[in-house]
Formats: structure tokens, sequence, C-alpha cells
């Protein structure tokens, strides 16, 4: 039901070799950090390796490409500090929430001979026999799948065929392509996708809408007692009737 993914990090494409030039700065408070974005870097941190942390500052429209590359935050790329160059990889990052500018970035050395626990994406591939043949909807499930290997063997993505789903199966991470380079390290019972039920909604006709809406509306209140007229009460006309009735038969 699944087949291997073809999008490792070792195709031609991914081949390219990717550099970060960095420069090392010291480390500072909130206002050092300011100044360093006034410039049109951004700072950063590269750690790892067993050696000690190291401040540095990037050009973020580099770190930018890499993030938004095939492989994105896992990339395994050369940092170039003063001629020096280590491999490493972005850990972690930070947005600015509203202007969604790139703030801060960690870097971790990488051993190239140590396998490495990453998360990668999955993508569905085919047309699902639950969808084109039996009117179902494809809902995906699971979209990222933890693994272990090896730094050259991490996959872009992973890819799952899923055109035999039909109503009643379900494609799991047990399914997903194996690979003696790729140790899955998420639940293998976990669902990735199945077939689901297409909902429809159930559009009531102009009658029924006014007949409804005619049943529940506020009822009208009847007024008790007769009516007022020139702004006298009609109690008070009574009671003047009565004391001339009274005179009368005097």
């Amino acid at each position: 039901m699944a087949t291997a993914t073809d999008s490792k990090q070792t195709d031609s494409k991914q081949k390219e070799n990717k550099q970060l030039e960095a420069t090392v700065r010291e480390a500072g408070n909130k206002n050092a950090a300011r100044r360093v974005r006034v410039a049109g870097q951004i700072p950063a941190v590269v750690y790892g390796a067993g050696k000690e942390s190291v401040s540095l500052s990037v050009d973020p429209r580099h770190v930018l490409k890499i993030l938004y590359s095939e492989t994105g935050h896992n990339t395994i790329f050369d940092l170039s500090v003063a001629g020096e160059h280590t491999k490493v990889m972005i850990v972690d990052w930070q947005f600015e929430p509203i202007k969604s500018k790139l703030l801060h970035i960690d870097l971790k050395r990488i051993a190239m001979d140590k396998k490495l626990t990453v998360t990668v994406p999955i993508v569905l591939k085919g047309e699902a026999e639950g969808v084109k043949l039996q009117g179902g909807l494809m809902e995906q499930v699971l979209r990222e799948v933890e693994i272990k290997c090896l730094p050259a063997d991490i996959p872009g993505h992973i890819d799952a065929d899923v055109s035999q789903l039909v109503f009643g199966t379900v494609l799991r991470v047990s399914d997903l392509p194996k690979s003696d380079q790729i140790e899955y390290l998420t639940d293998a019972d976990q669902t990735v996708a199945h077939i689901v039920t297409i909902k429809e909604e159930v559009v009531a006709a102009p009658e029924v809408e006014a007949a409804a809406a005619a049943t529940t509306g506020e009822p009208e209140v009847m007024k008790k007692g007769k009516q007022e007229t020139d702004g006298e009460p009609s109690g008070d006309k009574d009671k003047d009737k009565d004391k001339k009735e009274k005179k009368d038969k005097k």
C-alpha cells in the first residue's frame, strides 16, 4: 500500500553543497541582538558534538532558503565560520509574530556517522478507490512521522500510496515503506489515512422554513381591560357615571 520515497537528501538536487556563512559575535542582551538585526543579520548560536556553544550572526535570507527547501529544517549543511566548516542542522528558530520576520536560529553540530531522530512529512500518492469509485473522502490523520537514521539518509518526505484504500481499510504507520536505513519511532498502529463518508447538508424547503418560523414566533399578547381614550383612564369614567346616576335619583 506504500512505496519507498525517492526524495532522499542524497538525490541529485540535494547533493548540491549548501553552505551558510556566519560571523562570531559576543553574546549579549536584547539590545545587542537588536543591533545585529539592524545590521541586516540575525543572531544565532551553534552547539553540540561535545564542544562549547558559539554565538553567531548570519544572513536571514540564506537561512530562509534552507528552511523552505524540500528537506526544510532537516537539511544538513556546512556552517562556515572564519574558514572552518562544520556540518550542522537547524534545530530551533523564531519568527516575529506580526511581521513574520525571522528573529533567531539554533544550530546543532552533526556527526555524520551517528544516527539522528527527526520528524519528516508524509505525502499521500495516488487516487484512492474509495474516493474514485465509492464517492468517499480521503482524510489524512497523520501528516508527520518520527524516524531515526543517519544524517545522509534523512528523506525529504515519506511517500505513501493510497490508491488501494476503500471504505473499511486504514493506512497505518506499519504500512509505510520499509528501509534498512530508516527506523520508525512513531507507534506502528497509528492511523495515517482512511476513507470517510461525505456528510451532506440537508436544506429545508422554503415552505417548511416559513412554517417553522411561524410556529416558533412569539405569540401576540392580548391586552386586558377596556381601551383608554382621550388620555382619561376608563376607571375614572365609571366612577363619574355612578355619581351622576345617584344624583338623578335624589
